[in-house]
């Protein structure tokens, strides 16, 4: 999962010149791609709260393999990408309760061979510290295993509490689990040899202690040993934290995708425009188009480039803090919502300032990569008349350009609603990322139609909005915000199995604006036991309507360009994966 993903750019770039670098060849050598990208901030394979964003997940898979890889083509069981799994699929029990998988032969990168017992090592540190790990919801993965056992060196299994519905299982389950080298990180400092402390809860936490100490200090990556050791196709080779990342093919890589470069270097950019113009003079091999610049898509491919729209398995939306001390008594009114809901321009902004790049999201299950930019099948669509009916039938003397404000509190049919005291403004600030000008036109518009209302929106940017807005209690002293968004590439981009489970769940791990409904609660359940799609369309249909979130335009991940001597590029995954072993110059 990726909130917040890989730099993409979004803004409007006056350039001139010609690329100079060949687009045959990579500015760097043959042997060597060049990629934009903004720098990861986190190591260790098991996530972190405040460090999900989409550049940690694919950093952390170049070097540590996950048990299983998925692809959405519907050509494999269960999604499952054999070719690039650890394990063979999983044999299901006659009961649907025990998964019985056995692993492929693999090693690490210092010739260990890769067993189950770096299986049970990460399942001994995600179980004894799930409160610190980013995938973990109460009930979920490792709640919802009885047993767990070790067969031998090439076989474990897993039983479940209950008999969920297995493609939910594998696909939303199975993809957390990432073997690590137990003989190497099974320690507490970095100078005693590796042991068995990871055996008991207590040693288990310790364990994690030291490797997440290890992994908050970035300017170590390149040098601390607990690196070194590494399960896939890259290492790393140099990094400069907030700069440049260089990871060099692994020799001794055990996986049938061999890498067929030898360098990847990942280049940060601080903005759209200093990105856009390197691409421009040739001297980057893969980096983005600004929609804004999509126009420019005809010079790009004159000088031998490839245009390519990233579409993704994802949703935008604009979060709401039911928690947040001011804001919460009106998020809570679905009337409040509705009406905000009704002056996002979705079609509109998908089309004018996103170029065509981005399609209306209508509800939590992923439209159809690439679809168009209608409304069609959304609940609420455009109405800003129909917004301020609602809005006075409820109390509220609407002040067009002025200031909205509650005129008749109370928690009857045709008043405010439940703490909202008379006299309380319509007035909202929308955290958002800086260095996307595409987003912070679409807010310039939404704030423009809002204003229209009377209704005050106040738009602040920063590095990482993720970071924050944290989930929060009202008692908290960074539980302030309002709203926040994080979607310049989707908000969220979902596993194989497009279930609400890590979302929109009561307490789930990236429900950061603390939403919660039993009847959700209820829906996002049965997805996860029923095999039946009807039960993914009633949990759709249900949120889309009732409004966890405000639904936003979803963009593409990004408009890739890439020179045109680059293959293995595509098709690009689009659950936001990025295999560089694939990539390679045309001779």
């Amino acid at each position: 999962m990726a909130i917040a993903s890989v730099v993409v750019g979004l803004g409007l770039v006056a350039c001139t010149g010609g690329a100079s670098k060949s687009a045959q060849g990579g500015s760097q050598g043959k042997d060597t791609v060049t990629v934009a990208f903004r720098t990861p901030n986190w190591i260790l394979p098991i996530s972190a709260p405040g460090f999900t964003q989409g550049e940690n997940a694919t950093f952390s898979s170049a070097l540590y393999r996950h048990l299983y890889e998925y692809k959405l083509d519907g050509s494999a069981k269960y999604n499952i990408d054999t070719a690039r799994s650890l394990a063979n699929p999983p044999e299901i029990s006659n009961d649907g309760k025990t998964m019985t998988i056995t692993l492929k032969d693999n090693t690490w990168s210092d010739g260990k061979a890769l067993t189950t017992r770096d299986i049970q090592f990460w399942y001994n540190l995600v179980s004894a510290n799930k409160d610190k790990w980013a995938s973990y919801r109460a009930g979920g993965f490792p709640d919802n295993i009885a047993d767990f056992t070790v067969k031998d060196e090439k076989t474990f299994s897993l039983t479940t509490t209950k008999v969920y519905n297995t493609a939910w299982f594998v696909d939303n389950q199975l993809n957390r689990i990432v073997p690590l080298p137990k003989h190497v990180w099974d320690t507490d400092s970095a100078t005693a040899a590796a042991a068995d402390l990871s055996a008991t809860p207590e040693g288990a936490k310790k364990v994690f202690e030291f490797l997440t100490a290890a992994s908050k200090d970035p300017k170590t990556y390149a040098s601390n040993a607990l690196w070194k050791v590494n399960s896939g196709a890259w290492k790393l080779d140099g990094y400069v934290p907030g700069g440049e990342v260089v990871l060099t093919a692994q020799k001794v890589y055990s996986g049938s995708d061999k890498p067929k470069l030898s360098k990847v270097v990942l280049k940060p950019f601080t903005g759209d425009d200093a990105e856009f113009n390197v691409v421009r003079s040739g001297e980057i091999d893969y980096g983005y188009v600004p929609a804004a610049a999509l126009d420019q898509r005809k010079y790009l491919e004159s000088k031998g480039y490839t245009v390519s729209p990233w579409y993704g398995w994802s949703i935008t939306y604009l979060q709401l803090n039911y928690n947040s001390p001011k804001s919460a008594p009106l998020f809570k009114q679905a009337y409040v919502r509705q009406a905000l809901q009704m002056l996002i321009d979705q079609p509109t902004i998908s089309k004018v300032i996103w170029a065509g790049t981005a399609s209306p999201t209508c509800g939590p299950v992923p439209r159809k990569p690439g679809a168009d930019g209608s409304a069609d099948g959304c609940a609420y669509s455009f109405d800003p008349a129909k917004s301020k009916q609602l809005l006075e039938s409820h109390g509220w003397k609407v002040a067009p350009d002025g200031q909205t404000t509650c005129q008749r509190a109370g928690a009857g049919p045709d008043q405010c609603g439940d703490g909202i005291a008379e006299g309380t403004p319509l007035a909202f600030t929308v955290t958002s990322q800086t260095g996307f000008a595409a987003a912070t036109k679409t807010f310039a518009e939404i704030k423009s139609q809002m204003t229209k209302l009377g209704i005050d929106l106040t738009i602040k940017e920063v590095p990482d909005s993720v970071a924050v807005t944290p989930a929060c209690k009202p008692t908290d002293a960074n539980c302030s915000w309002d709203m926040s968004f994080f979607g310049a590439q989707g908000s969220w981009y979902y596993p194989a199995f497009a279930s609400g489970e890590r979302l929109f769940a009561t307490g789930a791990p990236v429900n950061l604006g603390s939403y919660s409904n039993p009847e959700a609660d209820r829906l996002i359940e049965a997805t996860q036991f029923s095999g039946d799609d009807s039960s993914l369309k009633a949990y759709n249909d249900f949120l889309a309507k009732d409004l966890p979130v405000l639904w936003m335009p979803n963009p593409v991940y990004q408009i890739s360009t890439f020179k045109s001597g680059l293959q293995g590029v595509e098709p690009q995954d689009p659950m936001n994966g990025m295999f560089f072993q694939d990539w390679s110059w045309k001779n």
